[in-house]
């Protein structure tokens, strides 16, 4: 079926009359016939006529469909059909890397769609077709197992396969149902979908997430187990030389010392030898700075990582390489301290309002904080019209603690104060625990590979739309027809060039 994307260019046609009025213009005049005498003439009545001639028809033709063309190029024509559907039942679909232990499971579902059927898919980017038969009669060369998973999420396919399948078509799904392989947002589709899902063999995962130099000389190690109940994590503190009893192996090579987990295949992690190094700028207009510190130093204890805190009077003697640097003045941040600096929290300025409110923390930052009594806020700073993302926030949703992040530094901007007058973070015995989450920033890695949750057919399953809301182009295939009108329109003005500078042929008499 043809179909113009931009019809209303079709006006542009009404440039046909321009070339027709040109040609009808071209009249050419007559002709003076030199004769000796008009005296034997006679005399005739005086008649007089009219017409109208199109001369070089071809020519005028060929400019008419130059400007035709070129309107319809404009209006983007394409051809569309509805796919051939009819001769496939449905759809089944196994993803690549898990189609052995997918048909091993599903194998009488799997058969008995094969016989009625049905159509069978990779659930893989693209979709490709392949026949099952010959699968099955060469496994190993259809077939390339991998140990390492698709990068795409299972619902971002899902969201591609709604725009390629019909909405009334049957569609089953097999996959694994392991969460590492749903990330993003469930998605809406308008699909005829029944999702099957196994559980892999491999259900259990250990490895090491972090390790790290302790002030005591210890190596520190968070090591996470995952299975398909949740994931978790947990800490052991090893001497060197003294972990024979433990499942870890130390080794050290040109004095750089890595661990790993015996039995296991995962690389060895090296460990990390930096001290964190925070620094707390205060002058006398601010307060504040003895809390921080407390709590600081506290956190140092916590997480069993090598933390130097030291205070400042002087900004110039604050020397360059601070991970943390907490601006606790009314004086504004030297260029050169926000480049050499990793993360700066400072206190903002602007109109002081009463709140009676309280502070709560984004999850995102908070994996370290225990939910208890909400912490109460008497005093707040507008924050205006920055719209920095909020870290900490009111009850009014108004933020108290905001990220702006640049290019090597993430900058914390403060809408309160460490003072009891403002508010009772700092009375609070997970004070500590809030500014540990804001030290260790991002939850520990986890691979792919590595999450072994398991989701339940509610969570993983798509929000199924009516088919009635179902966007009606993806029952459609469309073919751009934009080189061929392109062809034609060169083919044309070449035709009609040649034409224009023809030779006019000589007639004798």
């Amino acid at each position: 079926m043809f179909q113009l994307l931009n019809p209303l260019w079709l006006f542009a046609a009404a440039a046909l009359v321009i070339p027709i009025v040109l040609h009808l213009w071209n009249i050419r005049p007559g002709k003076v016939l030199k004769v000796g005498s008009v005296s034997l003439m006679a005399a005739a009545s005086r008649k007089s006529s009219r017409s109208l001639k199109l001369l070089d028809v071809p020519l005028l033709l060929l400019r008419c469909l130059l400007l035709l063309l070129l309107a319809l190029l404009l209006a983007v024509p394409v051809w569309q059909k509805k796919p051939e559907t009819a001769k496939v039942k449905g759809w089944f679909l196994i993803p690549k890397e898990h189609f052995t232990i997918a048909y091993q499971r599903f194998k009488p579902t799997i058969d008995s769609l094969t016989k009625a059927g049905y159509a069978f898919h990779y659930f893989n980017p693209g979709f490709p077709q392949s026949d099952l038969k010959q699968i099955l009669l060469h496994p190993k060369d259809s077939i390339k197992v991998s140990d390492n998973r698709q990068s795409v999420s299972y619902w971002d396919l899902i969201q591609e396969l709604n725009t390629k399948v019909p909405a009334a078509l049957p569609v089953y799904l097999f996959t694994p149902n392991q969460a590492g392989y749903f990330t993003g947002s469930k998605p809406q589709v308008a699909l005829n979908l029944h999702w099957q899902t196994f559980l892999p063999a491999d259900t259990t995962a250990s490895w090491i997430a972090r390790a790290w130099f302790t002030s005591a000389g210890n190596i520190r190690i968070a090591q996470g187990d995952s299975r398909p109940s949740g994931m978790a994590y947990t800490y052991t503190d090893v001497q060197m030389g003294k972990q024979a009893n433990l499942p870890y192996i130390v080794t050290v090579n040109n004095g750089q010392a890595t661990v790993s987990l015996k039995n296991s295949k995962q690389a060895a992690t090296v460990v990390d030898t930096s001290a964190i190094r925070m620094a707390i700028y205060a002058d006398n207009s601010a307060s504040g700075a003895g809390y921080v510190k407390a709590a600081l130093q506290a956190v140092g204890q916590f997480a069993h990582r090598k933390i130097f805190i030291k205070q400042y009077s002087s900004a110039a003697s604050i020397p360059a390489g601070q991970a943390w640097l907490f601006w606790l003045s009314g004086k504004p941040v030297s260029s050169r301290l926000i480049q050499q600096s990793r993360n700066i929290l400072l206190y903002e300025h602007g109109k002081t309002i009463n709140a009676s409110s309280w502070i709560s923390n984004d999850s995102r930052f908070a994996t370290a904080v225990q939910q208890g009594q909400p912490v109460g806020l008497y005093k707040l700073i507008t924050a205006g019209n920055r719209t920095y993302p909020a870290v900490w926030q009111d009850g009014f949703g108004r933020p108290v603690l905001s990220l702006q992040q640049s290019a090597n530094t993430k900058i914390y901007h403060f809408y309160s104060r460490f003072n009891p007058s403002w508010n009772d973070l700092v009375w609070r015995n997970d004070f500590p625990a809030w500014l540990l989450a804001l030290v260790n920033g991002e939850a520990l890695p986890v691979a792919e590979t590595q999450d072994k949750r398991m989701l339940s057919q509610q969570q993983l399953m798509p929000e199924i739309i009516s088919e009635t809301y179902a966007v009606a182009v993806k029952t459609m295939k469309t073919n751009a027809l934009m080189p061929y009108f392109w062809l034609a329109l060169v083919i044309v003005f070449i035709t009609e060039r040649w034409l224009a500078h023809r030779t006019p042929k000589t007639v004798s008499l």
